[in-house]
């Protein structure tokens, strides 16, 4: 019920079934996060209007379009399957619509997650368990080549975090666990319903 609500609210559309992305098993199927556990993270991990924020495997673009309407970053969305990149491109028009806004700060692009280059600015990336450890090594990797060119703190944002990630970030980077956000309607009976926040600091 709340999903509707919340995608009327914003005007767009970002419910429907899974959809696999390709034949490659590295990309996992799309999957919107739940409104719910939006609400939770934003409760407790706040954003301000000079953030970028960066969703690999964004989908239609609802993690996008909500941060937006709460605090409005810059918010950048990577989705390698271009009916969802249309999709997204679409919702874009829609909300702002709605918002009577008109703003370079929604922006899509349609690649590989790994071929992304990263902006000197971007310094929040949301990753929903989109894609398999090999790709997710690539991209942290990209990552603290940028914060080594242009030093920044940056956060990486993690829901439903798997194993590989955990093990990987605490083990074979520099970035440190800050928070973990638990979804209290969930976590009992799924420890993985949680976000977790790794933060790399400023040099």
């Amino acid at each position: 019920m709340k999903e509707h609500l919340y995608d009327k609210q914003l005007n767009i559309k970002t419910g429907g079934d899974q959809m696999a992305p390709t034949k490659s098993f590295h990309y996992h199927r799309y999957e919107p996060t739940p409104y719910q556990a939006l609400e939770t993270l934003f409760e407790q991990y706040k954003l301000k209007s000079s953030d970028r924020v960066v969703d690999f495997g964004c989908g239609k673009g609802r993690l996008l379009f909500y941060t937006h309407h709460l605090f409005h970053p810059t918010v950048i969305g990577i989705e390698m399957n271009e009916v969802l990149y249309h999709e997204a491109i679409a919702n874009r028009e829609y909300y702002l619509q709605k918002a009577k806004l008109r703003t370079e700060k929604i922006q899509f692009q349609c690649c590989f997650a790994e071929e992304y280059l990263i902006n000197p600015l971007d310094n929040c990336f949301y990753f929903f368990n989109p894609f398999t450890i090999q790709i997710f090594i690539k991209i942290v990797n990209n990552i603290l080549v940028s914060a080594e060119k242009s030093s920044r703190e940056i956060d990486l944002v993690l829901y439903y975090p798997s194993e590989n990630y955990i093990y990987y970030l605490d083990n074979q980077t520099p970035f440190e666990l800050q928070e973990e956000i638990i979804l209290p309607d969930f976590y009992q009976n799924n420890p993985n319903e949680r976000f977790l926040i790794y933060r790399l600091k400023e040099n």
